[in-house]
This record gives structure tokens, C-alpha cells and sequence, in this order.
């Protein structure tokens, strides 16, 4: 099957592993999946969950000649509102993000968006919880035909996970061990998804009162048609103050990692991931003998603002 035949050319797949030399800064040889490279836009677990819920609504377009409208929601400096608006232009279809916010409040990442021709409508923070959790609330949002369609926050489709799960066979080795970060659990099911019960999967919660995200992983497994895969353990203590949050200890780390491996990350997402591995090699809850690899999700939108922009997501 076609992947996204409109901006196929631009993938790189199968992204590299890249070996970290064992160091005095995290302690032990680790591997790290390069899904920031996969596209310099729709990079990471972003074009993987994004990738089957738009080759079905594509599928899916009830007419010939119909363009159908994708519908999502975000923060200011929503990773996935940016690769959504990236690949609804290249695919032809139109889009809309439902902002938090309102009207006055910008970033250049809304305005990337509007570049690709996505329309923005912002949201008061009571509508936008009514959006997570009530599954028809985005139509009395907007002007809503039959060519719209929904895609969740972060992209947390269901069928988002058969793209994550994807990546597993691209893998030189299955791992003692893989880290992601967690935001809305879709990532680490999918990868739970493509190991079918091997290895182990830390995910690291980048968001605090985050212990909801066990039933969520377990909702995105059954929806997707997977079994109940237990086979990982949900760190929830390496927020740093809860989303898109900073301490000063985690910003001197992320400077001090790009400088040691040159590997571009940042607070939000995988900033987290990495502190939080450094912490559990030192506390021994790692063992050194273990083989660890970390998925680097990419997105970089938390990196282009200053962290006051990226505070008000």
C-alpha cells in the first residue's frame, strides 16, 4: 500500500538507530531511534499516527472529486496541529485546528499552519476539555459537513497505532528495553502493538495526574483490534511541574545533551525521556547489562518559542 503518495519521496524510511557511546553523562551505551529525521516536517510518531487515519478518510471520501476537511485540536505549539496542517495540504485535503487560546494569542508554528492553508478557531479552556472528552463535541465547534473529519488530540486515533507499530520491524534488534514519552499513550500502545508482548516499554509521562494513561493505553489496544499488552511500566514522576513545564535542572540537562551527542531535543518531549533514563541508570533501576533503546518521536515545535510561549498550550 502507498504510504502518502503526495510526499512520499520526502520520507526517509527506515530511519537510523544511532549508538550513544557509553559516557559518564547517562552511564551505559544507548540506543536511539531516529524518527526525527523520518520528515522535516511530519516528522516522528507524528506522520505514524497520522499515517492510517488518513488513508482512510481518503478511502473513505464519499464522492468523486469530494475534498474532505480534517478536523483536529492543539496547543500553540501542537506538534501534531503542525504535521496535520503539513499533510492535509499535500494531500489535498482541507483542514481546521481548534486552538486553546484566544483570539490575539499567536506563535509561528499557527502560522506555519496558515501558510499550508489551515483554518485556525481558537477555544476557552472549557470548551477544549469538552473536546477531549466528549468524542461529538468538535462538531458544534464548527460548520461541519460530511467531508469533515476527526482527528483527536495528538493524533490518538486508534488507528494511529497500526502506523507506531510499524516501526518495530525496522529495528536491528528487539531491545531489553525501550523508553517513549507519553502524552496521550498512543505512541507507547502502538509500540506495544508492533512487539506483540517482547521487550519492556518505559513511558515516560510528560504531563502530571498522568496515571489515567494505563486505561488509556489499554482502550487504544482493544479499539485497535490488539490483545491487552501489559509488557510496560508508566513512569509518572519526571514531568517537571506537568506539560510543557521546565525546571532549571532539566533545561541545563537538554543544553548539555545536544553538546555531548549532537542529537537535537527538547524540554517538552523528549527532553523528559532522556533525563528520566539518566536518573533510572543511576538509581540502578536500569541494570548497566541491559540493551536500551529510546524512540525520539521528533517534533521540535516546544523548542522554537521561548518557554512562556510554550506554557500557554
Amino acid at each position: 500500500m502507498a504510504i502518502m503518495p503526495t510526499f512520499d519521496s520526502e520520507l526517509l524510511l527506515p530511519t537510523p538507530c544511532h549508538l550513544l557511546e557509553a559516557h559518564s553523562f547517562l552511564g551505559m551505551p544507548i540506543w536511539v531511534k531516529r524518527d526525527d529525521l523520518l520528515h522535516p516536517v511530519v516528522s516522528g510518531n507524528k506522520y505514524r499516527k497520522l499515517k492510517y487515519p488518513l488513508l482512510e478518510i481518503a478511502r473513505q471520501a464519499r464522492e468523486p472529486g469530494q475534498i474532505p476537511t480534517l478536523v483536529t485540536m492543539g496547543g500553540l505549539w501542537s506538534n501534531h496541529v503542525h504535521a496535520t496542517a503539513y499533510a492535509a495540504r499535500r494531500m489535498g485535503f482541507g483542514s481546521l485546528a481548534l486552538i486553546r487560546g484566544h483570539v490575539g494569542m499567536d506563535s509561528a508554528m499557527l502560522d506555519d499552519c496558515r501558510t499550508q492553508g489551515m483554518q485556525i478557531r481558537f477555544v476557552d479552556r472549557r470548551h477544549y476539555r469538552q473536546l477531549r472528552e466528549q468524542p461529538d463535541c468538535w462538531r458544534t465547534e464548527t460548520d461541519w459537513s460530511d467531508s469533515h473529519s476527526w482527528l483527536p488530540e495528538g493524533g490518538s486515533d486508534p488507528a494511529a497505532l497500526h502506523g507506531v507499530a510499524e516501526l518495530i520491524a525496522e529495528l536491528p534488534f528487539i531491545p531489553d528495553l525501550m523508553l517513549v514519552a507519553c502524552g496521550t499513550a498512543a505512541t507507547l500502545a502502538g509500540l506495544l502493538a508492533g512487539l506483540k508482548g517482547r521487550s519492556q516499554v518505559a513511558g515516560i509521562a510528560v504531563l502530571n495526574n498522568a496515571g489515567y494513561l494505563r486505561s488509556e493505553v489499554s482502550r487504544l489496544l482493544r479499539e485497535a483490534g490488539y490483545p491487552d499488552y501489559q509488557n510496560y511500566e508508566l513512569h509518572t514522576g519526571f514531568h517537571h511541574g506537568g506539560y510543557a513545564k521546565v525546571s532549571p535542572e532539566l533545561r541545563q540537562f537538554c543544553r548539555q545533551f545536544v553538546e555531548q551527542f549532537q542529537v537535537p531535543i527538547e524540554p517538552v518531549y523528549t527532553g523528559k525521556v532522556f533525563f528520566a533514563l539518566k536518573c533510572l541508570i543511576q538509581s540502578g533501576a536500569i541494570p548497566l547489562n541491559k540493551s536500551v533503546l529510546v524512540l525520539h518521536t521528533g517534533g521540535m515545535q516546544g523548542a522554537r518559542g521561548s518557554i512562556d510561549k510554550v506554557h500557554q498550550q
